[in-house]
């Protein structure tokens, strides 16, 4: 895998800080202002998104947070950490089956769901490294790539074999998340969010 630290330009790019052990950041954390990423002893800070990117956000965590109203899933959005193998992500969305109700808890260590609005300067790094790294988490059944500026689609869904499959659902009507048996109309997805002329 090529190392993160070559994700260092543009919006909501991590930017390496300082070597650290799982420990150390975790309490660091706590105490900062802004969202930071970890992986393999390197601190990655985070800058925000854009308007566009924001808004598609809110259209799936309210969207999902209603399907999953009385099924003991949740939904989380930005400031909710991942805890991979050797590091701690912050997706865009995620949908965790493994308690009811939330409490203080700053980590979640069994998404179902994993979603992420590209941006131009993150999508090759969504799409491969981040990717690489959710893949280890055991209870990981679905990741969802959206792209707000093209409107592409891409869902990559565990198979019993334990592969995954990419059902590109660029121009389809619905977004369709089997992992927790979902069905939302793209016009939802992109409510609000400007068209870009091609």
């Amino acid at each position: 895998m090529a190392p993160i630290e070559f994700l260092m330009q543009g919006a909501h790019m991590a930017v390496p800080l300082q070597k650290m052990t799982l420990a150390q950041f975790m309490a660091w954390e706590e105490s900062q202002a802004d969202r930071h990423e970890f992986h393999q002893g390197e601190v990655f800070a985070l800058v925000g998104g854009t308007a566009r990117h924001n808004r598609v956000i809110l259209n799936l965590v309210s969207r999902i947070a209603d399907h999953l109203d009385g099924t003991g899933g949740q939904v989380f959005a930005e400031s909710m950490k991942v805890q991979v193998a050797d590091g701690v992500l912050y997706p865009d969305v995620l949908v965790t089956c493994g308690k009811a109700e939330a409490g203080d808890e700053q980590t979640i260590t069994d998404p179902t769901l994993i979603m992420e609005v590209l941006s131009p300067s993150t999508k090759g790094y969504d799409k491969r490294e981040k990717f690489i790294l959710y893949r280890t988490l055991k209870s990981l059944r679905e990741y969802a790539l959206i792209d707000p500026v093209k409107r592409e689609v891409e869902v990559f869904t565990l198979t019993e074999g334990g592969g995954w499959i990419l059902k590109d659902q660029t121009g389809a009507e619905v977004l369709g998340l089997e992992s927790i048996d979902c069905k939302l109309p793209m016009s939802t997805v992109f409510k609000g969010v400007e068209a870009v002329a091609p």
